[in-house]
């Protein structure tokens, strides 16, 4: 047990790739804590995918033993966070269990999108910030003009910030040193009553739920009964201790210190984020404020491609949901597609991650309809509905009017990409806010309807501006606005799977499209097969998919004209029969790709 003046909490806060997770990787190995033969790139990324694509999804947080140069030790909490917008909500809470952060700013790249929208997260919770520049050995890092922009964008003094390289460890300790001498110390009294904020909880095949807290008050010991405020349950704690990555166990937590707890505590569903953990018997008076509840932007449908899977399917998706509460799911069904889910994300990264790891961990096959944000139906009658799914909106004639989400976006783009960004936000229905600039590099603030963006607007975006620009987002409200349901008919049968919410100018230009690549993907049937696109009772596009010929003429040879007209009549009949009760197969190739679609 440490003295709390010799506590820092920090975490670690920077844009995609700026080195965050390298950063971490330097400081433990720099502060003893890991053997250098159990040292490995992203050391505190434990999931696959995160090592993969060199991205953090979780939020983690280790405890470093640090010697200063004055000789005494101090403990360091450090809280490794996400880049991506995402999991900004991963971000904030991280956030509110520390006093100060590292802003890890790319020397030859400079300040980003999200370097911005994390910066505001974290002054929001009255951080200290120290402005680190990593990749100074770089050839193209210039840490002089990276400091103006710091100063110029963000507003932060950067005359002393750090220059590091994470990659080769070159002036790490100088931020450790920054790190005890700029950074407060955790206020906290030890007599009080317990009082502890639940920072994030996962769920552990052996010990039950584990769940994160930052100790604020009083201290957490083994063997003590407590309760959650917000849910009112109350537990016998079983094991206390903290991560320097391994566990390690302690006999108690006090005030300032982040560390974790088991309590026999079954569903991760218990434990709420931004909970306060209490004494039972003699409480804390006020409990903290807590969280919002991460909400989902993104909807979309999540069916096995074989049907009887299903039951699989449901109990891999209970078991993310045990360790990402952001994610949420109700069953559907669909006449074209059967039994599935309709899922809520936070974005499409999120939706891409939760359906790779059905896929990995529960070896599933699943087919995704396309995306869709929620939208606001008032009826005459006065009362509003949430529509998540295009497929169940009710008669027109009743809805008054539909309102769908908008959002603020700041791109940050180098010059000479400025005119194809800001066409592609003019054909997205966007509105330009601000246009300023921080050196050769544009910021744009635009408002943007969800709906246009949840589509494909961050790949056109990355491939536009050759993947300089960067990107971020958040919710600012709900407007009105002229949305049609476009419908896809097959045979004169509408497929609801490929029904969507499109701006009435749009609808025309889309399904033209839509009609244009089912005629590709469609295989030929024996009878003419018209594919249209409509908005109510009124057709907009429409393409036929030309009938396979059997040649019914080829026994005749020579012969009198009567014989084959016979024939080619009787053929005729039949095709007009079969196009009546034919029912036409729509391959799963073809829902994939056409909901892939492109401008």
């Amino acid at each position: 047990m440490s003295e709390q003046s010799h506590i820092r909490n920090f975490s670690i806060i920077a844009h995609i790739d700026h080195g965050k997770s390298t950063l971490a990787d330097r400081l433990i190995q720099y502060c003893g804590n890991v053997a250098d033969r159990e040292m490995k790139e992203q050391l505190l990324d434990n999931m696959d995918i995160e090592r993969e694509r060199g991205i953090t999804i979780k939020a983690q947080t280790v405890r470093l033993d640090y010697k200063h140069t004055d000789g005494k030790t101090y403990q360091l909490n450090l809280m490794d966070t996400p880049g991506h917008v995402d999991f900004a909500y991963e971000v904030s809470r991280s956030l509110s269990a520390c006093e100060g952060s590292l802003l890890v700013v790319d020397a030859s790249q400079g300040v980003e999108a999200q370097t911005l929208a994390n910066v505001y997260q974290a002054l929001d919770h009255d951080h200290e910030i120290i402005p680190v520049l990593n990749k100074v050995d770089l050839p193209a890092a210039d840490e002089d003009r990276v400091k103006q922009q710091i100063e110029d964008v963000i507003g932060l003094d950067a005359s002393d910030a750090v220059g590091v390289s994470a990659k080769t460890g070159l002036n790490i300790g100088a931020v450790l040193e920054a790190i005890v001498e700029r950074l407060p110390a955790p206020s906290g009294d030890r007599d009080k009553p317990l009082k502890a904020m639940l920072v994030d909880s996962w769920y552990d095949a052996y010990l039950g739920v584990v769940v994160l807290v930052r100790v604020i008050e009083g201290t957490l010991k083994k063997g003590q009964k407590i309760k959650l405020m917000q849910t009112g349950t109350s537990h016998l704690v079983e094991r206390v201790g903290i991560f320097r990555p391994k566990q390690e166990m302690l006999p108690d937590l006090g005030p300032g210190e982040v560390g974790f707890f088991t309590a026999a505590i079954k569903e991760v569903a218990d434990t709420r984020v931004g909970d306060t953990v209490t004494d039972e018997k003699k409480p804390t008076e006020t409990a903290l404020e807590g969280f919002k509840p991460a909400q989902p932007v993104v909807f979309c449908g999540l069916f096995p491609v074989d049907a009887a899977d299903f039951e699989d399917l449901r109990s891999a998706m209970a078991k993310l949901r045990l360790n990402d509460a952001s994610f949420s799911f109700e069953m559907e069904t669909s006449a074209a597609l059967g039994f599935g889910f309709r899922c809520g994300f936070l974005g499409l990264l999120h939706l891409e991650i939760i359906t790779e790891r059905l896929d990995r961990e529960f070896n599933l096959e699943l087919i995704t309809t396309a995306p869709s944000v929620v939208y606001h139906l008032y009826m005459n009658d006065g009362s509003m509905i949430e529509m998540h799914n295009p497929a169940d909106m009710p008669d027109p004639t009743q809805i008054d009017r539909m309102e769908e989400p908008w959002i603020e976006a700041t791109i940050m783009v180098p010059d000479e990409y400025l005119g194809g960004v800001l066409k592609l936000c003019q054909d997205r229905r966007g509105r330009q806010k601000e246009l300023t600039y921080a050196g050769s590099r544009a910021m744009l603030i635009y408002e943007l309807p969800l709906n246009e963006v949840v589509f494909d607007f961050y790949d056109r975006l990355k491939s536009i501006s050759r993947g300089y620009a960067s990107f971020d987002y958040q919710m600012i409200g709900y407007e009105p606005d002229d949305l049609v349901k476009m419908s896809v008919l097959v045979n004169a049968e509408p497929v609801d799977a490929l029904s969507m919410i499109v701006h009435r100018t749009r609808a025309d230009a889309r399904g033209r499209v839509m009609c244009e690549k089912l005629k590709e993907l469609i295989p030929q049937h024996l009878f003419k097969i018209p594919v249209q696109a409509a908005i109510g009772g009124r057709i907009i596009a429409r393409e036929t998919i030309s009938a396979l010929r059997k040649d019914v003429l080829a026994k005749c040879y020579g012969g009198d004209i009567s014989r084959k007209r016979k024939l080619l009549d009787k053929q005729k009949a039949g095709k007009k029969k079969m196009r009546q009760f034919g029912k036409v197969e729509i391959p799963q190739e073809a829902f994939i790709a056409a909901l892939k679609m492109g401008e």
